[in-house]
């Protein structure tokens, strides 16, 4: 009965949870960094039914860094890369909350798994006729001149871009409601899930990576979430972000977030995809979405804390 009565959270983690800016992103550094995230969703296990997901922006990036930087072995296309990282980053995270279980001594009543997911696209999606989301390490003008794969020129340099088409639907959902039914803290969805495309029955792989607040968004409108909390590197939804009169936003109304995204003032690497990824979750029945920092995800939940997004004129 206590089951039944408990709300379904989705935490999506930014990579920021593992890796902050200025650290190399040693595994010591990500190990304790993460202790400030899932120390709040071990409290918070308490209270809701949880679920876990995370980006893998710096791992993927520096695996195809150590890829590339050796011709002795042969080179894994995207998605297998991403499949690492969700085991990776599945094992740093589940091996934290356990212990922080235990050192809250709610150990003992909880249940924890690491799921492999992999996410459907259209084959005909826009995104992989242009492809613009970077990845990887950055390059010389010189060596992106001669690189094999579409290149861009960012903030940081020149960087490989690859596709990032939207989510169409977690393939593992039926499996990851049943365990959360079951009361068992899920940590899914990594890195935005494993790009693939239906071939007849079965699936094929592709070269894209997909946004995870949006994959989050999509898995949490299939499984029956009832607050999704976007945690990232920043304390929530600001206009004129970065500059004198920047301006933090406690509450906003779905009509307003549309508003403001005509309106050009979210970037689209950056807050854009958490703000769809918020509205597409209340559009698909969900109670409450939430963005904000990584040390605040309780405050947050309580109503003192981050932006949250609210239907609304």
């Amino acid at each position: 009965m206590e089951m039944k009565e408990k709300e379904t959270l989705l935490v999506a983690l930014g990579g920021n949870a593992l890796i902050r800016k200025g650290q190399k992103g040693t595994v010591e550094e990500q190990f304790e960094n993460l202790r400030v995230p899932v120390g709040q969703i071990a409290r918070l296990s308490r209270k809701y039914r949880i679920i876990i997901t995370h980006g893998n922006g710096p791992q993927v990036g520096n695996l195809l860094l150590q890829q590339e930087s050796c011709s002795a072995v042969p080179r894994l296309p995207l998605e297998i890369l991403v499949a690492q990282t969700q085991g990776q980053i599945g094992y740093m995270i589940e091996s934290t909350l356990d212990s922080l279980l235990m050192e809250q001594k709610i150990a003992p009543q909880k249940l924890i798994v690491s799921l492999l997911s992999y996410v459907t696209v259209h084959e005909g999606d826009p995104a992989f006729r242009h492809p613009t989301k970077p990845i990887g390490p950055v390059l010389s003008e010189a060596d992106a001149m001669k690189h094999p794969y579409p290149v861009q020129l960012t903030e940081k340099g020149y960087r490989r871009v690859v596709a990032s088409p939207r989510p169409v639907t977690i393939v593992e959902k039926n499996e990851i409601r049943k365990l959360i039914e079951m009361d068992f803290i899920v940590i899914c969805c990594g890195g935005g899930g494993i790009p693939v495309v239906r071939e007849g029955r079965s699936f094929a792989g592709v070269d894209a990576v997909i946004d995870k607040d949006l994959a989050s968004a999509t898995l949490a409108k299939e499984v029956g979430v009832d607050i999704f909390c976007i945690a990232t590197d920043v304390e929530g939804v600001a206009l004129n972000y970065g500059r004198r009169e920047e301006k933090f936003l406690r509450t906003i109304t779905t009509a307003e977030a549309r508003r403001l995204i005509q309106e050009g003032h979210f970037e689209g690497g950056t807050m854009l995809p958490k703000i769809e990824a918020a509205l597409e979750f209340l559009a698909g029945g969900g109670r409450r979405s939430l963005i904000t920092s990584i040390g605040a995800i309780e405050r947050a939940l309580d109503g003192k804390a981050g932006t949250e997004i609210v239907i609304g004129d």
